[in-house]
């Protein structure tokens, strides 16, 4: 695990062009083959229903699952990745793009010919290229874990061995399209026209990025004061914001890095990596919020806890201590306190921008619950693979209003439902923000008994909890879309 951790953090951050997988499979062949993959069946068939014996061997045989897939699937991935650090772009006139940029300038451009220009050089891109690589890579995947029979099909196995009920959170889902329909039609029109200048039937996927760019309060989050003044918010809670040296900080432009921030933990907890390329403006803080939340959680595990539940889990919780941090971003006194909006009379630049953020909340939790819904048929087999991009492009544009590509049918999706991780860990960081206002006050985030807490209740018991468990465990309650709709309401208001 380290070693494949080590790979994904070395290409994704630029010092490598390719991951070098194969090998690394190969030299560990004896911990994940066909054997290995037996033993922890037989583990996880004898243990009782209930208790910490099923707990563990469920999460080995998951992870041995993976781990013979991804073994498999080595190569295409090595692939991908060297693909998507050396493709470019050609424009219609005459420049050329690298890919991975291609989000960062279309986000960061204010011409909308130039946007949909790249847009169209991306798709085309992606629909020539990118998207075979993803659907072989998901048809192998399904046909691979589905041969396993583990249960009826892929969505019944990854229910079995992810201990997450799809269907429940697929109602879920419904409803909070259904509950949140009005609110985003009434809200986006306003948002578009003040933004961007067009009306809800022209925008496309490329001018939400430039929507959420929210260009105008990059002001208020300068790039050269963002790590001094987070890492002042996490020592202010008690926490040393690098664990004693443990996370490493790689924020700096590099060619060839990966245009997605992500955390690394090579080491657990030992040594972790935090990986951002620079977008700009409040981007680059609520991304860099999110991707602490993860390092400070790995950081600060027990070293003491078996492997499985260091290395593995439901990954909702490591998302929702991710999303505790970043949700800071939608909290007028963090803001005032660390940022340099302006609060003025009636809340000025801070009210301003809660609004923006609060529709953009409301705008990715839509989104997410229609990827949900759309990758239920991608790994059911209910629907043919050819049919898929015309149910994305239905899918995302309804819940959304943006219209969508269908060259993304296969590329906008995060493998094995991570969907579910982030919307579980979405509901998860709402009961943990309530909880942690009351037993530290509304600025819990700077108050130096709240830190400690953290990290011993929560970051250090790694991810052996579900986060269902872990809800009830800490709130006392169960995990649903009801608090982050109060919350995005009076964001809003």
């Amino acid at each position: 695990m380290e070693d494949i951790s080590r790979e994904y953090y070395l290409s994704g951050a630029g010092h490598k062009t390719t991951a070098e997988l194969q090998p690394i499979y190969e030299r560990h062949s004896a911990v994940i083959g066909e054997q290995a993959l037996e033993l922890a069946l037989d583990a996880f068939r004898s243990a009782p229903d209930e208790g910490e014996e099923r707990r563990s061997t469920r999460l080995i045989l998951d992870w041995q699952v993976e781990s013979l897939v991804s073994r498999e699937l080595a190569a295409l991935d090595e692939r991908e990745i060297a693909w998507e650090g050396t493709a470019t772009m050609r424009l219609a006139d005459g420049r050329v793009i690298p890919f991975q940029r291609a989000a960062i300038e279309m986000s960061n451009s204010t011409d909308r010919d130039e946007r949909l220009a790249i847009e169209r050089a991306r798709a085309k891109l992606v629909q020539a290229e990118l998207a075979p690589m993803r659907r072989e890579r998901f048809q192998r995947e399904r046909d691979l874990v589905e041969r396993l029979e583990l249960a009826d099909g892929y969505n019944a196995t990854f229910e079995l061995l992810s201990g997450v009920a799809l269907g429940e959170l697929r109602s879920q889902c419904e409803r909070f399209l259904s509950e949140t329909r009005a609110m985003w039609d009434d809200l986006l029109p306003t948002f578009l026209k003040r933004g961007l200048g067009i009306s809800p039937r022209e925008a496309t996927r490329s001018d939400a990025l430039a929507l959420f760019r929210a260009r105008e309060f990059d002001a208020g989050f300068p790039s050269a004061s963002m790590e001094d003044e987070i890492r002042r918010q996490v020592r202010e809670m008690g926490v040393d914001p690098t664990a004693s040296g443990r996370v490493i900080f790689d924020t700096a432009e590099r060619e060839g890095k990966r245009s997605r921030a992500f955390c690394a933990p090579v080491r657990v907890p030992a040594e972790v990596y935090l990986v951002l390329r620079p977008h700009g403006g409040q981007t680059d803080w609520s991304t860099f919020l999110h991707e602490l939340g993860h390092a400070l959680h790995f950081a600060y595990m027990r070293p003491d806890l078996a492997f499985e539940y260091r290395w593995l889990g439901d990954n909702s919780v490591t998302e929702s201590y991710a999303m505790l941090s970043d949700h800071l971003m939608q909290d007028g006194g963090w803001l005032k306190r660390y940022t340099s909006l302006r609060s003025g009379p009636g809340g000025g630049q801070v009210r301003e921008f809660l609004r923006t953020t609060g529709f953009e909340e409301l705008h990715f939790l839509r989104r997410y619950c229609a990827k949900l819904l759309y990758e239920i048929e991608l790994y059911s087999g209910s629907t043919r693979f050819d049919a898929l991009p015309d149910l994305y492009v239905s899918r995302l544009t309804s819940a959304t209003t943006f219209q969508y590509d269908a060259s993304d049918a296969f590329v906008d999706v995060d493998p094995r439902f991570y969907s579910t991780r982030y919307l579980r860990a979405w509901q998860l960081q709402a009961l943990m923000t309530e909880t942690l206002r009351e037993r530290y006050d509304e600025d819990w985030w700077r108050n130096p008994r709240a830190g400690p807490w953290i990290c011993q209740s929560l970051y250090g018991e790694g991810q052996r909890e579900l986060a269902h468990e872990l809800a009830q465990r800490v709130a006392g309650r169960r995990l649903g879309f009801e608090p982050l709709i109060r919350s995005i309401e009076r964001m809003v208001e």
